[in-house]
């Protein structure tokens, strides 16, 4: 069984931008990572949130670039987000109120809760 790693909006970012604070760490598990060629996952919130992020800060071709890649790797599954997955993670997101997360969050351990048990 391949090993199966979800992609976070905030791993993108921290990969492709040299002086964000996480940068030289999350290089160097890549580069350890990228040996084992893991399975992939994300879903169409994280490609959203990585578009506007680098689009947000002038960096649109660099946006185009990064987005391409993920839609474009073999090694990534894109989940499309639809209605059920939308409400089960808006669920989420209710039932922890003392919690500060994005909806996006909400999805992504949605998702990733579904794969583990897929797994098993």
């Amino acid at each position: 069984m391949k090993n199966i790693y979800f992609l976070d909006t905030s791993y993108v970012i921290a990969l492709e931008i040299k002086n964000e604070q996480s940068h030289r760490q999350v290089l160097q598990h890549w580069s350890t990572l990228a040996i084992s060629k893991p399975f992939l996952i994300t879903t169409t919130y994280v490609f959203d949130e990585v578009v506007t992020f680098f689009n947000s800060r002038n960096l649109h071709d660099q946006a185009i670039k990064i987005s391409s890649n993920l839609l474009e790797s073999p090694e990534i599954e894109m989940i499309e987000v639809a209605r059920n997955l939308f409400d089960q993670s808006w669920k989420y997101f209710q039932k922890y109120q003392d919690k500060y997360y994005f909806l996006t969050d909400c999805l992504s351990f949605v998702v990733m809760e579904k794969e583990i048990y897929r797994q098993h």
